[in-house]
C-alpha cells in the first residue's frame, strides 16, 4: 500500500518535474509587422503594397495584361509566336530564343538617380514583366528611401527565376548598375542569377540607324512600333522627382515615373517581337532597307545562305537598296569562291553604285582579273579606274581601310607584271 501511495504521488507531481512527457511551452508569437505607410490609400489604389525584409520594406506594384491587348503594332500574344518561330528555325542569331520557353524570358528596366555609373548612382525602381500562363504580368520594385536597398533587391531576386533577360542598353547600363549596388549589400542577399541577355539597343541601332537620328527607345517606339506616349515624364526629370518623393512621401510624381517605367518594359515586349519577325522574315511590311540590314547582320554572323536569300529578295531594279544588295551579294559569292558570279555583280556596282562601292568594286575586279583570270590588262583597267574615282572622294575615306597609297602600289605592281 505504501508503494502504491508513493507511485500515485509521483504521478500527480510529474507535470511539475520537467520530465520528457511534460508539455512543451508554446513558442512566443512575434508581433505582426506593420508600418505607417504615408498616402496608403493612394498606393492601394495603384496596386502597390509593402514587401518586408529584415525590419525594413520596399514597395511592390503588380499589374496584369491580356495577351490580346495591343501595345503599338503588336499584341502581347505575338511575343509567344515570336519565341515559337525561333524554336522552329535553325538560324543562329544573338536574339534567338531557340531552346527557351516564352515563360522563361523576362523584360527588365531600371530607373536610377543618375545616368553615370559607380556607387554614387542608386537604383530606385526595378521593373520586370514576363509571360505567365495567359497573361503578361508586370512587377515593379520601388525604393521608398535610400536605406531600403536590401528589401528592394530581396523582392526583386525572389522574382527572376528565368533563363533570359531582355533590356534596352542593359548590357552597358542597367545590369552593371544592378551588379554594383548588389555588391555593396551582397552579405544580406543571395547571389545574382546567371541568364542569357538580349540587349535590343544594339539590334535597333543596326536595323534603323538609317532612319533615326537617335536610337532612344522613345524614338523607336514612335517611328517603328507605332507607340505614342501621352503625358509621359521625361527620363531626365526622374531623379529630381524621386528625391522630392523621398522628402515629402507624396507619391504623385513617383506614379508618373512608375508609368514611364511600365511603358518602357511593355515596349521591350513589342520590340523583341518586331525584331524577331524582321530577322526571320515574318513581317510582310518589311522595307527593302530593313531586309538589306537583316542580310548584312546575317552575313556578319556567318549565316551566308540566309544572307544571300535576303539580298536576292531586293537585288532587282535600280533603287539604292537594290544596288547595295548586289554589292553585298557579290561578297557572299566571294566567300564561296564563286568568282564569276561575284564579278558580274561588281561590274554592275562599279558603274552604278555609290562612289565608295564603285571604288571597292573596281578594286575587287582588279583582284579577280589579276589572281583568278590572269588578265593583267583588265586588272590594270579597273585599278586605274579605282584611282581615278578615289581622287574625287576628298576626305570621304579618311576613316576607312581603303587608302590611296595602297591603290597606287597595286597599280604599280600590275604595271611591273605586264612588263615581265
Amino acid at each position: 500500500m505504501i508503494t502504491l501511495s508513493i507511485k500515485n504521488k509521483l504521478n500527480r507531481l510529474k507535470s511539475h518535474l520537467g520530465t520528457e512527457n511534460s508539455s512543451k511551452p508554446e513558442p512566443e508569437k512575434k508581433p505582426k509587422r506593420s508600418i505607417d505607410l504615408p498616402f496608403k490609400e493612394v498606393w492601394d489604389k495603384e496596386g502597390v503594397y509593402p514587401f518586408y525584409f529584415e525590419d525594413a520594406y520596399c514597395l511592390v506594384r503588380e499589374k496584369e495584361y491580356c495577351l490580346d491587348q495591343m501595345h503599338g503594332i503588336y499584341s502581347f500574344g505575338q511575343f509567344k509566336s515570336a519565341v515559337e518561330a525561333w524554336n522552329s528555325t535553325r538560324l543562329r542569331h544573338p536574339l534567338s530564343a531557340a531552346g527557351r520557353d516564352p515563360e522563361n524570358i523576362f523584360f527588365f528596366d531600371t530607373e536610377t538617380t543618375g545616368l553615370g555609373g559607380g556607387t554614387g548612382n542608386s537604383i530606385f525602381l526595378l521593373g520586370q514583366a514576363s509571360l505567365q500562363g495567359n497573361k503578361i504580368k508586370l512587377k515593379q520594385h520601388i525604393l521608398p528611401h535610400p536605406g531600403a536597398e536590401v528589401p528592394l533587391f530581396k523582392s526583386f531576386l525572389e522574382s527572376i527565376d528565368y533563363s533570359a533577360m531582355v533590356t534596352y542598353n542593359g548590357k552597358a547600363f542597367d545590369w552593371p548598375q544592378v551588379k554594383t549596388r548588389h555588391t555593396l549589400i551582397r552579405q544580406h542577399l543571395p547571389k545574382l542569377p546567371l541568364f542569357g541577355h538580349f540587349d535590343l539597343y544594339h539590334a535597333a541601332r543596326r536595323m534603323w540607324k538609317h532612319k533615326l537620328e537617335r536610337i532612344k527607345l522613345s524614338a523607336v517606339e514612335k517611328d517603328v512600333l507605332g507607340i505614342e506616349r501621352k503625358d509621359d515624364i521625361p527620363g531626365f526629370l526622374a531623379p529630381m522627382i524621386y528625391f522630392d518623393f523621398v522628402e515629402r512621401k507624396n507619391p504623385e510624381g513617383m506614379l508618373g515615373i512608375i508609368k514611364h517605367n511600365e511603358i518602357d518594359i511593355l515596349s521591350l515586349i513589342s520590340l523583341y517581337t518586331h525584331l524577331s519577325f524582321q530577322i526571320l522574315r515574318l513581317d510582310d511590311k518589311q522595307t527593302p532597307m530593313e531586309i538589306y540590314e537583316v542580310g548584312r547582320w546575317l552575313s556578319s554572323l556567318g549565316e551566308s545562305s540566309e544572307a544571300q536569300t535576303a539580298f536576292n529578295n531586293i537585288s532587282g531594279g535600280e533603287t539604292p537598296e537594290a544596288s547595295a544588295a548586289r554589292f553585298a551579294l557579290a561578297f557572299e559569292h566571294k566567300k564561296h569562291k564563286n568568282w564569276e558570279e561575284a564579278a558580274v555583280l561588281w561590274k554592275e556596282t562599279a558603274e552604278n553604285g555609290t562612289l565608295k562601292t564603285r571604288i571597292i568594286s573596281c578594286v575587287e575586279l582588279a583582284k579577280i582579273y589579276e589572281h583568278r583570270s590572269k588578265d593583267i590588262n583588265r586588272a590594270i583597267g579597273y585599278a586605274e579606274k579605282a584611282i581615278e574615282l578615289y581622287q574625287n572622294t576628298g576626305k570621304e575615306f579618311e576613316k576607312t581601310s581603303l587608302k590611296g597609297e595602297e591603290l597606287k602600289n597595286r597599280l604599280a605592281r600590275l604595271y611591273r607584271k605586264r612588263k615581265n
